[in-house]
């Protein structure tokens, strides 16, 4: 993704050219990494449910708790941690990712399964807060838009490789295994970080209160934020629960639900490049665009019954759709307060993973007991929501 609309952080000690972008490579994969994590579950709650023998909509709690402490913790930690060099912070984030994996994989039970990964949503908030900002600041400051972009591809990268593989791997062993791999793909993302990301001072200087007291004083964040909190809320209350609906609806097999995740991921990666592109011309024409395609993508998925054709046409266009709309609303976002980068990110990282949150914990009460359609119109209403404020808007 890009920030054409954002000003980079000033910078004082650049490193050469190739350490700096094999430093932006190694961050780039702790969002690979971190996304796959957080996501992961997504294509993994039928076998989980039956494995530990609870319901689908439970399962996705797996979703929720790491939203949760993602959306809600990540203000605090930026704060509290903005004294510590952000080389080091990112490092000791891995290293919680990695053993969240592991005992995700080894865990007897499902509450200690979630408690694992509440802790694992603090690591994964944090991140999402400093990780762009990083790589923007380790490059010369004219190639700063281009490191933003290729850190965010890291999410079309996790979309379309690393949740796929994820349920490909499961389909021939078990989910557990799974989990394990990933924790030892967590531990060698951890080594890169360590050796390739140059040391950075936190630049990030604004308290806790300061962070809160922003979309009070910054109506353009505020508008923002709460179209960011529509989208997420209709977007992941929905894709939380495809495999459960394409069983349902499609009777779809393991194998062809690893395919239509991967058609959605290269429709997502195609999103984000296409959008790189219009996002200078019309920010909000891109975000418009991108919503309206979501709720096409969803009512024609409604719509398309058992028909496997119909089913990757809607997962393309939602594909493509969620790339768009992903690569504009993080642009708004940083465009909205570019003075106090950490901070609006924070705001944005918490936002948008107590959204996840919120979208998986109300899709799996719709499933449980209303049926899984009911999660597409959830995701129709809240994504038309999105598009009409930020349409009709101007702040």
């Amino acid at each position: 993704m890009t920030a054409q609309e954002t000003q980079a952080p000033p910078e004082k000690h650049v490193p050469s050219p190739l350490k700096a972008w094999l430093g932006v490579a190694a961050i780039t994969a702790s969002l690979f990494i971190f996304l796959t994590t957080e996501l992961m579950p997504v294509g993994l709650l039928t076998p989980l449910s039956r494995s530990l023998d609870i319901s689908v909509g439970v399962a996705g709690l797996m979703v929720t708790a790491q939203g949760v402490a993602a959306g809600l913790g990540v203000p605090f930690i930026v704060a509290w941690t903005r004294r510590i060099n952000r080389r080091t912070l990112l490092s000791a984030l891995l290293a919680v990712l990695a053993l969240g994996n592991l005992l995700t994989a080894v865990s007897p039970s499902y509450s200690l399964i979630l408690a694992t990964r509440l802790c694992m949503g603090f690591a994964s908030g944090a991140f999402w807060a400093i990780g762009v900002s990083m790589a923007m600041r380790i490059v010369p400051e004219h190639h700063a838009n281009r490191a933003a972009a290729v850190v965010m591809s890291g999410i079309s990268i996790a979309t379309v490789v690393g949740i796929p593989l994820g349920t490909l791997v499961e389909a021939h062993t078990s989910w557990r295994t799974t989990f394990a791999i990933w924790a030892g793909v967590s531990v060698l993302v951890f080594f890169a970080v360590a050796s390739l990301v140059p040391s950075l001072t936190s630049e990030n200087t604004v308290s806790v209160r300061e962070v809160f007291e922003l979309p009070l004083k910054n109506a353009k964040l505020r508008t923002v934020l709460i179209v960011v909190v529509c989208f997420v809320l209709g977007h992941f209350g929905a894709y939380t629960f495809v495999r459960p609906f394409l069983e349902d609806h499609a009777s779809a097999t393991p194998g062809f639900i690893t395919v239509v995740l991967i058609v959605f991921g290269v429709g997502g990666a195609l999103g984000n490049f296409v959008a790189g592109y219009t996002v200078n011309k019309s920010l909000r024409g891109t975000f418009a665009v991108g919503a309206a395609g979501l709720l096409v993508a969803l009512l024609l998925l409604r719509t398309a019954g058992d028909a496997e054709v119909g089913v990757v046409v809607a997962l393309v266009i939602w594909g493509l759709s969620f790339g768009t709309v992903q690569l504009a609303q993080v642009n708004m976002t940083l465009a909205s307060a570019p003075d106090t980068f950490e901070a609006a990110m924070s705001l944005n990282t918490m936002a948008y993973n107590t959204s996840i949150a919120l979208g998986a914990l109300f899709g799996g009460l719709l499933v449980d007991h209303v049926g899984v359609t009911s999660v597409i119109w959830f995701g129709m209403v809240l994504i038309g929501a999105a598009l009409l404020l930020r349409v009709l808007r101007r702040s």
